[in-house]
């Protein structure tokens, strides 16, 4: 029998893209979602040449209107793995950043997955098997300060997750959170972050862990999973620490340090992770 296909979004770059490399290594066909054609159809081409696998690319924007339904309705009956995966973030107070980006990043982050979860779900249970994978944070188990939009939908996807994980219980389809820590991807330079705590000081991981932990959850029906022995250690301590205590030091994670203690740039520790695993091929 052939391996489920893969729907995934946010899969042109981060952890969406080494996700689409995971599901190729195991033979996976794939669909990737994003708005850049161009760079699906480069990740498409790298895919097929290197693991064999049939992809399908799908550019879209998922915060414009009739963008969850199109895609919907050009794969309806092909995917059987849905990688919710797509999002963003933007740092600043709350009253600063303005209103469109709020209400684009609760689109992103929270509507598209609503959307493209609801639609495809029913033909998972149907069949009879499906397996969801939600990317949510760490930011979901506590409040943030100067990224709260972001924490916010975060939580909210892991709640979701969660409850439809028990909702889901004997009918052969399974729904994974997945709760990364820090990852180095384009999220800080693009949520203007690069210079603060949480990529300077903070135990960063590389997506190609985050992505492999995660597949091998989803494929084990696991209800979440938080890669990293830090990152558990920080979800678990909200259990023992005030959400007062947990917002001030989220927040001072996301404060900016002086330019002569930064210690990494973006895409360093990704680098390092790759060249590290070509040395053993």
């Amino acid at each position: 029998m052939k391996n489920q296909t893969a729907l995934i979004t946010g899969a042109s770059s981060g952890i969406g893209y080494e996700l689409a490399r995971q599901f190729a290594q195991h033979g996976h066909s794939l669909v990737l979602v994003a708005p850049n054609k161009a760079e699906l159809d480069t990740v498409a081409q790298q895919l097929e040449i290197e693991h064999g696998v049939t992809v399908s690319v799908i550019a879209a924007d998922l915060t414009s209107d009739g963008a969850t339904e199109n895609i919907f309705a050009q794969v309806e009956s092909e995917v059987e793995i849905l990688c919710n995966n797509a999002g963003f973030g933007a740092r600043g107070k709350f009253d600063d950043i303005p209103f469109e980006k709020h209400l684009a990043m609760i689109r992103l982050n929270v509507e598209a997955v609503v959307k493209l979860t609801h639609a495809f779900l029913p033909g998972m249970i149907a069949r009879g098997h499906g397996r969801i994978l939600n990317t949510a944070s760490i930011a979901g188990f506590e409040p943030g300060p100067l990224l709260a939009t972001y924490h916010a939908t975060k939580a909210f996807v892991l709640s979701l997750t969660e409850s439809l994980a028990t909702e889901l219980k004997d009918s052969g389809v399974t729904a994974t959170a997945l709760c990364p820590g820090p990852v180095d991807t384009d999220f800080f330079p693009k949520a203007e972050m690069v210079e603060t705590r949480a990529f300077q000081e903070a135990n960063v991981m590389p997506p190609q862990q985050v992505a492999e932990a995660a597949y091998e959850a989803l494929m084990a029906g696991e209800r979440k999973i938080v890669p990293g022995a830090v990152n558990k250690a920080m979800a678990f301590a909200r259990r023992v620490t005030p959400v007062s205590g947990q917002a001030k030091m989220n927040e001072g994670l996301y404060e900016e340090v002086e330019p002569k203690d930064h210690k990494r740039e973006p895409g360093e520790i990704a680098a390092k992770e790759e060249a590290k695993r070509s040395s053993k091929k």
